[in-house]
C-alpha cells in the first residue's frame, strides 16, 4: 500500500506539471494562431477562428515602401548599429573586469547589476533634455548611442561570466609568444568564446528590435521611424484598428529577429572547444 500511494502521489505530481506546462504553451501559443489566422483573413478580428476566405491582400497592402521597407531598413540600422556598439563595449569592458582583480570589482559588477533593473521611462525626461542640448535628438545615430548604452549593463554581466570561462593559461601563452594584451583578447579569447558573443548580440539585437519607447520619444521625422514605432499606424484615432493589416506587418516584423536566432543558433550550443588546448 505505501508503494501504490506513492506511485499515485508521483503520478498526480506530474499530471499537475503537465497541465500547467500546457496551459503555459496555450497561453503563448494563441496569440501566435490568432496572428497567422488573422494576416489570411480580410475580415480578421479580435477573435480566433478561421478565415472565411483565406487571401493574401493583408500582405498586399502592407508590402510598401512607406509602410514596411523603410520602417525596417530604419530598423535594421538602428538595432544593428547599437548591437555591434553594445557587443564591442562589452568585451572591452569584461576583459578587465574578468581577467584583473581588485577591490572596485565587485561593487562595480553589483552596480552592474542594479542598473540593469532601471526601467527606461525613468530616465527618458533627463535623457531627451540631454538630447535636445547636445542637438542629438531625431537623429539615428543618437538614438543608436542611447539603446546601446541602455543594452550594455547586463551585456557586459554576461560576457564577464562567458569570459571567466576561458582558461587564463592561454592568454599567458599568447603574451609569451610576444602578443599584446589587446591582441591575446583578440585573437584568443574572444574566438573561444564565440557562443557567449552569440547569446549577447541575439539578447541585444532583440530587445533593440522590440523597443518602442526610446526611437519614439528620441526620433521626431516619420521617415526615420523604425518599425517598432510605425506599427502604430495601424491604430486608427477614433480606436479603430485594421486587424488584418496589423497581422501581417507584425510577422513581416518579427522575420529579422527570428531569421536571426535561426542562423546562428547552431553555436548557441557549441561550447568551448577547449579539449586538446590545455595539457598538463
Amino acid at each position: 500500500m505505501p508503494r501504490i500511494t506513492a506511485r499515485v502521489r508521483r503520478n498526480s505530481r506530474r499530471l499537475a506539471a503537465d497541465a500547467a506546462l500546457l496551459l503555459a504553451a496555450a497561453a503563448f501559443a494563441l496569440p501566435l494562431l490568432w496572428l497567422v489566422l488573422s494576416s489570411l483573413d480580410a475580415g480578421a478580428g479580435l477573435t480566433v477562428k478561421l478565415p472565411d476566405d483565406y487571401t493574401l491582400d493583408n500582405f498586399d497592402q502592407v508590402l510598401t515602401p512607406e509602410m514596411t521597407f523603410t520602417p525596417l531598413l530604419n530598423s535594421l540600422l538602428l538595432c544593428g548599429g547599437a548591437t555591434l556598439m553594445t557587443v564591442v563595449c562589452a568585451a572591452l569592458a569584461a576583459y578587465p573586469l574578468s581577467r584583473f582583480q581588485g577591490r572596485l570589482n565587485r561593487p562595480f559588477m553589483l552596480t552592474i547589476l542594479f542598473t540593469t533593473s532601471l526601467p527606461i521611462t525613468a530616465i527618458m525626461v533627463p535623457v531627451y533634455g540631454l538630447f535636445v542640448q547636445t542637438d542629438l535628438i531625431d537623429t539615428m545615430y543618437g538614438t543608436a548611442l542611447f539603446l546601446a548604452a541602455s543594452s550594455l549593463p547586463f551585456a557586459i554581466w554576461l560576457m564577464k561570466n562567458f569570459m571567466d570561462g576561458v582558461p587564463r593559461v592561454l592568454e599567458e601563452a599568447a603574451w609569451t609568444d610576444g602578443a599584446s594584451a589587446m591582441q591575446a583578447l583578440v585573437r584568443v579569447i574572444l574566438p573561444m568564446m564565440g557562443p557567449g558573443i552569440v547569446v549577447v548580440t541575439i539578447f541585444s539585437f532583440i530587445m533593440m528590435w522590440g523597443n518602442f519607447f526610446v526611437p519614439f520619444m528620441l526620433l521626431l521625422t516619420p521617415d526615420q521611424f523604425p518599425a517598432s514605432v510605425s506599427i502604430f499606424e495601424f491604430f486608427g484615432n477614433t480606436g479603430s484598428v485594421i486587424y488584418g493589416q496589423l497581422a501581417a506587418f507584425s510577422i513581416i516584423y518579427t522575420s529579422p529577429a527570428v531569421l536571426l536566432y535561426v542562423l546562428i543558433s547552431r553555436r548557441l550550443g557549441g561550447g568551448f572547444t577547449l579539449g586538446g588546448a590545455v595539457k598538463g
